[in-house]
């Protein structure tokens, strides 16, 4: 996969939010009609696009009968000792930045870890909202 592409509503929040998650700014381009960028981090290329006049996203978090895009997962396997611990960095990191920087809000976190039997492994899972409210799965593979 090349990339995936996020709208959003506000672009400088947006980068703001995704290089507090761990992502860089690899170009910034126009789609024509819009400001637009390239991030990449946690081994994969998200593409940015600032939407003129947006409407709020649907739910697909709390919406049972959503159908569609759900969300993106985020593998912090080889980063973190545990999930937990490492939502709580993510947390303080979010809090300091927003004390600072008004495009940056505190981390909304949507699930709180928890562990998830997939296969024959055990998973911590969580998931967070990203600047626009479009959640972030959080997974991290404790073994068997």
């Amino acid at each position: 996969m090349h990339h995936v592409s996020i709208r959003t509503g506000n672009i400088h929040r947006a980068i703001a939010f995704y290089e507090l998650f761990g992502f860089k700014i690899q170009e910034r381009f126009t789609t024509g009609y819009t400001l637009a960028c390239w991030l990449e981090g946690w081994n994969s290329r998200l593409e940015l696009i600032q939407i003129p006049q947006p409407k709020p996203a649907p739910d697909a978090f709390h919406d049972e009968h959503y159908v569609g895009y759900y969300h993106l997962s985020f593998d912090v396997t080889e980063y973190a000792e545990s999930l937990p611990e490492w939502l709580d960095q993510a947390r303080s990191r979010f809090q300091q930045a927003s004390e600072s920087n008004e495009d940056v809000s505190p981390l909304t976190v949507l699930l709180a870890p928890t562990q998830q039997m997939i296969g024959e492994n055990v998973y911590e899972v969580a998931f967070i909202a990203d600047a626009d409210g479009l959640p972030l799965e959080i997974i991290r593979n404790q073994g068997k």
